[in-house]
């Protein structure tokens, strides 16, 4: 109970600051880049009638849309610091699943509490960032000179500093710019701002998003600020990913280039020890992944991932020698190093013990969802089964279990063309 109170007291204080009011909103799809009913047109600053576009204004347009969605990337990787705010109408409009509200002070406040530039931001959160993976859409009409919205695709994280535990709440989803050229025709400005989250607003089976109540987004956020208690121990170090997208019910992450230990194997506590004594003296990544194909007779493998790719490298650092010397034991026969590029994959979470009834129910759980969300899956996939494992074989607690199915960006995923690193 003193838990959920805290947790009441969080949300209240959040809700108190801004206008806790959304706007009705129908149904956006992705594939039509998220168009308004009817686009915004230009109109000259003393009347109503359309202005005739040529070829010259046009142009001028675009290069005025280019411009904003330029200053998009920058305020985004900046966390908005500074916000521009002359690219924003003054009557500029922000909703999001929780909150609402009016006026570009307001809104640069919102964003000032979020990354703690403001006392009361300072006072609950710390460590806020948002990853940009897209800008798109801002097409300029050859008929009318009308503006299509411009639409962006984000993960934004925030720790919450005073529960004990410290929470990392993470979002993924879209956001909706509503945008015009001012009267005097110098800037295209943003009117209107509408975010969705992936955990909630995809309503359609092709990617659509819509609006919920709001206590479903209230639901989701107090969701991720529960502790996290009875975890079984991780075997080693996890390999850090990119969080693309926090779905219902699975995630979608990319993985940055990297080495694996494989090896083939009947039981996997045998593979665990052959690829521990194959490591020994460096430390391994997690997960252990194993690859089950759905043919009894052929063979399942387990890897080990050994090294990956940071930002800031331009390769892959060197498999340490002595791993590679040891292969020419005939133990290790069997083992190999195998180079794995940077992949997009969708995950599924599972807690009890990785066994055959318990995965496959969790594989079919994961195609259900992402089919749901209008994620195609890969056919190649349906021949195998590929499950990560976390914690050490034996380990008592909470486990982590996952289930991994890859995602092709040739047949289509929203992250295909992303510009994250």
């Amino acid at each position: 109970m003193r838990q959920f109170l805290l947790y009441i007291w969080l949300v209240s204080s959040l809700l108190f600051c801004q206008r806790a009011t959304i706007d009705a909103f129908t149904y956006i799809n992705i594939s039509k880049q998220c168009r308004a009913p009817s686009a915004t047109k230009l109109f000259k600053a003393s009347s109503s009638t359309v202005v005739e576009m040529d070829t010259s204004r046009i142009e001028k347009v675009r290069k005025s849309v280019d411009k904003l969605k330029k200053v998009l990337e920058r305020e985004y990787i900046s966390f908005f610091d500074p916000m521009q705010c002359e690219y924003y109408s003054n009557d500029v409009t922000f909703v999001d699943p929780m909150t609402s509200l009016t006026g570009v002070e307001k809104y640069k406040g919102n964003v000032d509490m979020l990354a703690s530039r403001t006392l009361f931001g300072k006072f609950l959160f710390a460590d806020a960032g948002i990853i940009l993976h897209s800008v798109e859409g801002g097409d300029v009409s050859l008929s009318d000179g009308s503006i299509s919205n411009i639409t962006t695709r984000w993960t934004l994280k925030v720790t919450v500093t005073k529960l004990p535990w410290t929470p990392t709440a993470r979002f993924t989803g879209i956001s909706v710019y509503e945008v015009s050229e001012d009267p005097e025709g110098v800037l295209v400005k943003v009117n209107k701002q509408i975010d969705f989250w992936d955990s909630i607003n995809i309503v359609g089976t092709q990617g659509e998003y819509g609006k919920v109540d709001k206590s479903i987004a209230i639901a989701d956020f107090l969701d991720q600020l529960k502790p996290q208690n009875g975890n079984a121990a991780a075997s080693f170090t996890e390999m850090p990913y990119e969080l693309l997208r926090r779905g219902k019910d699975y995630e979608i992450r990319r993985y940055p280039e990297h080495t694996t230990a494989v090896v083939p194997y009947t039981r996997r506590d045998e593979a665990f020890d052959l690829l521990g004594s194959l490591t020994k003296g460096i430390e391994p990544l997690s997960p252990a992944l194993m690859t089950v194909p759905n043919d009894d007779n052929a063979k399942k493998t387990m890897a080990w991932p050994l090294l990956y790719k940071s930002p800031s490298e331009s390769s892959i650092p060197q498999v340490p020698q002595k791993i590679l010397d040891k292969f020419q034991d005939p133990i290790w026969s069997d083992c190999e190093i195998e180079t794995v590029g940077s992949k997009v994959v969708a995950v599924g979470t599972f807690r009890d013990a990785s066994v055959a009834p318990i995965v496959r129910k969790a594989d079919r759980r994961l195609r259900e969802a992402i089919s749901r969300d209008g994620i195609l899956i890969p056919s190649e996939s349906d021949s195998f089964v590929k499950f990560a494992q976390y914690d050490a074989i034996f380990s008592l607690g909470k486990r982590r279990g996952e289930v991994w199915l890859e995602l092709n960006s040739i047949t289509g995923h929203p992250w295909a063309n992303s510009n994250s690193s």
